[in-house]
């Protein structure tokens, strides 16, 4: 297969001004799963290059309202470029120190290894940054963090403060802390919320492949696949789903999926190899280029639909799933006809039709023992019975998406 040429520049990558990068564990750690210094200053050195200057420059102003939006010149880098880092390599990091030969199954040693690795991961980031007088700031997430609208917001300033100060920020879920419930299941899903989270020019996905295949990459006969324009692309494209190295947790599955919510939320995608993210930041034609299939948009619910994980469920009458799903209405007590789960109040739950079928996701305004005694009902009937505060939304219209 003939290489693509690097000569070349996609002009919408070059022009990119805020940038998510995503590195994975394979990317930056050795065969024993501890850190591999010369891999980490390697990408290092190319973030720095992308950002120019010497880091000592503020926070951009102008159309991005992060922080109080006072930095020393306006610029990110001194070619007005921002990066957020988006790395793994926390629980493959920590298996060597704690004598792990491999990572373990149990979540418990998984956030042990998360503990030690996470602090040896944003050190060696700290002293290869410093080289080139850049200050990095460490952001670890869950999902409760991004779902609930309050967190959001939270999320969403600090991301935004850093960068206006100067500082390039790396985004890490919070595995230490995270339950099943509460994961993301991988930094590339991770990466593509957050390209949305700071409303992102560009996403680069940093892998062990040169980019999105046809095919096995090691079989003879397959090829790489230059563009991606949407779905329609992939039609008959085997992806595998295991990544080579055995130390993280996704594959080229979870890229694609990355790309697609990235795309769908307006986010252009690079994915490519590690060892070519120079290029790749640069424009140049390596990798898979996937264009942006939606608009941008600031809304939260992306979220909510991506990174979320229902701790229950309200089965919907045959009205109420066409008022949430065709008016896109909030949805009353009076529309429900079952809850199954354990939940409390601003938990995610699904929606469901009388199918089965899920339609929605939202966060829930009641516990679960609570819902029993409102079901089939009208907030006057449940006010005046019950008191002003079950005169409100089971799920307000604007903590609910609508699922494809």
């Amino acid at each position: 297969m003939a290489e693509q040429d690097g000569s070349a520049v996609r002009d919408e990558v070059a022009a990119a001004r805020r940038i998510v990068v995503k590195v994975g564990s394979s990317s930056l750690t050795t065969a024993a799963g501890g850190l591999d210094a010369d891999r980490v200053d390697a990408l290092v050195d190319v973030l720095a290059k992308v950002l120019g200057g010497d880091g000592k420059g503020g926070g951009r102003n102008g159309d991005r309202k992060g922080g109080d939006g006072k930095g020393d010149d306006g610029k990110g880098g001194a070619n007005g470029k921002e990066i957020v880092l988006v790395s793994s390599g926390a629980i493959a990091a920590g298996l060597a120190p704690l004598g792990l030969d491999r990572r373990p199954r149990d979540l418990a040693r998984q956030q042990a290894a998360a503990s030690v690795g996470q602090g040896l991961l944003v050190a060696r980031y700290t002293a290869s940054f410093a080289r080139y007088g850049r200050r990095v700031g460490q952001v670890l997430l869950t999902t409760d963090d991004t779902s609930r609208r309050g967190h959001y917001r939270n999320a969403t300033r600090t991301l935004d403060q850093l960068l206006a100060m100067g500082a390039l920020p790396i985004v890490n879920e919070n595995d230490t802390v995270a339950t099943d419930e509460i994961r993301f299941g991988d930094n590339d899903r991770l990466a593509a919320l957050v390209a949305h989270l700071v409303r992102a020019d560009l996403l680069v996905l940093l892998s062990d492949v040169d980019g999105l295949y046809d095919g096995d990459p090691r079989t003879p006969g397959t090829s790489r696949i230059d563009e991606v324009r949407g779905p329609q692309d992939l039609d008959g494209v085997s992806i595998g789903s295991a990544g080579r190295s055995g130390v993280g947790t996704g594959g080229m599955v979870t890229k694609v999926e990355a790309a697609r919510i990235a795309t769908a939320a307006g986010v252009p995608v690079v994915l490519t190899s590690a060892s070519r993210a120079g290029d790749a930041l640069l424009g140049r034609r390596t990798g898979t280029f996937f264009h942006r299939t939606g608009r941008r948009s600031a809304n939260r619910l992306l979220w909510l639909a991506h990174a979320s994980a229902p701790r229950g469920a309200l089965t919907l009458d045959d009205g109420a799933v066409r008022a949430v799903v065709e008016r896109r209405t909030s949805l009353l007590p009076a529309g429900i006809a079952a809850v199954e789960g354990e939940f409390t109040a601003g938990d995610p739950v699904e929606l469901r039709d009388t199918e089965g079928r899920p339609v929605a996701r939202g966060l829930v305004n009641f516990d679960a023992k609570e819902i029993p005694q409102l079901i089939g009902r009208s907030t006057r009937d449940l006010a005046r019975e019950l008191g002003p505060a079950y005169e409100r939304e089971v799920v307000h219209r604007d903590d609910l998406v609508v699922l494809d």
